[in-house]
């Protein structure tokens, strides 16, 4: 699992079958700064993910990758690599915060 920041959104009118009616999201992970640990910082990657909880651009969400994805009773049967399987309320890393919602 990885946490990542929803920074777009993939619209394909043409798919196969069990991929209509799914929301398909681009994430980018972030990670922990290493030297100061006080903050998360982009990996400055991006990936495509099934999006099961209606997260939306900005939100930082939780996201499960590999055969993991397909472990969710709503993406059992696609052909995915990536899923969000949380939004993110709050991080805290070493008994401070580096991420809060509010």
């Amino acid at each position: 699992m990885f946490i990542a920041l929803v920074t777009g959104s993939v619209v394909a009118t043409q798919k196969i079958d069990s991929m209509t009616g799914h929301k398909l999201l681009i994430v980018e992970p972030y990670r922990l700064d290493e030297k100061l640990r006080d903050r998360l910082v982009s990996t400055g990657r991006t990936f495509i993910a099934v999006d099961t909880l209606g997260a939306g651009e900005g939100q930082f969400v939780l996201v499960t990758q590999g055969s993991s994805a397909r472990l969710t009773p709503e993406t059992k049967s696609l052909p995915i690599d990536a899923v969000v399987i949380g939004l993110i309320d709050a991080v805290q890393i070493e008994g401070r915060e580096v991420f809060n919602r509010r």
